[in-house]
This record gives structure tokens, sequence and C-alpha cells, in this order.
């Protein structure tokens, strides 16, 4: 199973301490600017930002998180000696601030009670129920989504995610919002078919390459290209997009 990924926001001093620390733990990526702090995000599957109350812009980097659906889950600690700064964290979006000192004297400590990670029982019963078909329910979804009816198949997905407290209810909820994705697209919502695939990868990332005979590495790939399109093309050229990225589940016969 890959590490658990934290982003260390900025270019901290107490930096190389911490990564020496829980580097036998987590994964480290360091972003020193905005720029590519969003799709990192959107993308990994993070499991916390801890962020440089030093830096100047250090709000940027608790707010940004926040203002997405896909990724306001995501726990941010704020680690400043400045009283102040730390204060004023949790208004900007922070879900902890600490000083210096208090996350140097155990960073492990401090992570791990709040950090989004799957756990291996989580994982080996995700793996275990995409062995199983495909539910009836399902399976209208599936039909009604490649007939481009993505309305209907949210409803079908929805019912279908509604019944179930085990982790496979994700495969419903990803190809749900990758429909309403589609269904924005239809009806020329840029925003809200970007804010749908931006909430869909969540889902998307932990889940197997086929589950439930469903091709899910295909729908990422699909979706991603679709995102990366409309995100190449901004709002003012909407448009333009081409309607032959919007391509079909494809089911896998076992």
């Amino acid at each position: 199973m890959p590490q658990p990924i934290i982003i260390m926001a900025g270019t901290p001093a107490w930096g190389e301490t911490v990564i020496a620390r829980l580097s036998a733990e987590y994964q480290i990526l360091q972003i020193a600017q905005p720029g590519s702090y969003m799709k990192t995000l959107i993308e990994q599957r993070v499991a916390a930002v801890l962020i440089d109350g030093t830096a100047p812009d250090w709000d940027k980097w608790t707010s940004i998180p926040k203002s997405s659906p896909a990724t306001r889950r995501i726990p941010l600690l704020l680690i400043s000696d400045d009283a102040d700064t730390r204060a004023q964290a949790s208004k900007q979006g922070a879900d902890m601030a600490l000083a210096i000192a208090d996350l140097l004297a155990n960073p492990l400590a401090v992570i791990a009670p709040i950090a989004r990670v799957l756990t291996p029982e989580y994982l080996a019963e995700l793996d275990c129920q995409c062995q199983e078909a495909l539910p009836p329910l399902a399976i209208e979804g599936v039909a009604k989504f490649n007939a481009g009816e993505y309305y209907a198949q949210h409803d079908l997905f929805e019912e279908q995610w509604a019944t179930m407290t085990t982790p496979v209810r994700d495969l419903y909820r990803a190809i749900l919002q990758v429909g309403v994705a589609y269904f924005q697209i239809q009806r020329g919502n840029y925003r809200g078919a970007l804010k749908m695939l931006q909430r869909s990868v969540q889902w998307l990332v932990i889940l197997p390459d086929v589950c439930q005979g469903v091709d899910v590495k295909q729908l990422r790939d699909d979706s991603f290209a679709v995102r990366a399109e409309l995100e190449r093309l901004g709002e003012t050229h909407f448009a333009d997009f081409d309607q032959t990225l919007i391509k079909p589940l494809v089911l896998i016969k076992s």
C-alpha cells in the first residue's frame, strides 16, 4: 500500500526536521508556490497539509482547500510561533494551529490522529466487494449513463449508494458525480461541471482499476481528460468543448 501523502505548504525552516521524522510513515510533498497547490490536492489522496505560518501568504494556503467540496475535508495544520497568526488560523480555514515546538516535539503524534488515511482493513473490504457482481439498480444506472441520460443515472446510483454502508458505495458515488458533471456540460454550466469532476477524483483514486465489472481505470482516464480540457478552455471558451471526449462506462465481463 502506498504511503499516505502529507503536503508541506511553503518553505518552513522546520521542514527538513519534519520530513526526516515523518518519512517512514508518510510521503512528503513540498509545494513552494500556490500555483500547483489545488491541482495536487485534487489529484492526490492527501492525508493532511502542514502550512508554514511565517509565509506572508499563509492565509491562501489555508483558505484555498476549503473553497472546494473536493478538498475541504483535508486536515490543515498551521504552524507558527506567532500567537496572533494562530488565533486567526481557524477563521482562514485551518483545522489546527500549533507552535513550532509543539509540532517538533513529536510530529507523528500530532499528525496521526487527524490524518485522512485509508486503513488496510478498509482497502481489503473494498477489494473484496469489488469482486462481487454489479447490483441490478447499478446496472440500470450504467444503462442510463451510457444512453446519455445523466440526470436519471444520478437518481439510480444515489439510491444504490444510500442502501450501502460499506466501502464499495464509493464506486456508485464516483460514477454519479462524473455523470452529473456530464449533465452540467449538456446544460452549458461550466462551473458546475468542473466542480463535480473535481469532487469525483477523491473517490476515483481510491477504487481498484476494475470494481464490480466497471472499468474504473477507463472512467478515471476519461473523466480526467474531460476535466483537463475544461481547465484548458476556461469558461470563456467553454462553447468550444469537444463533446466526443464524453465517453460511456465500460463493463468488463469476467
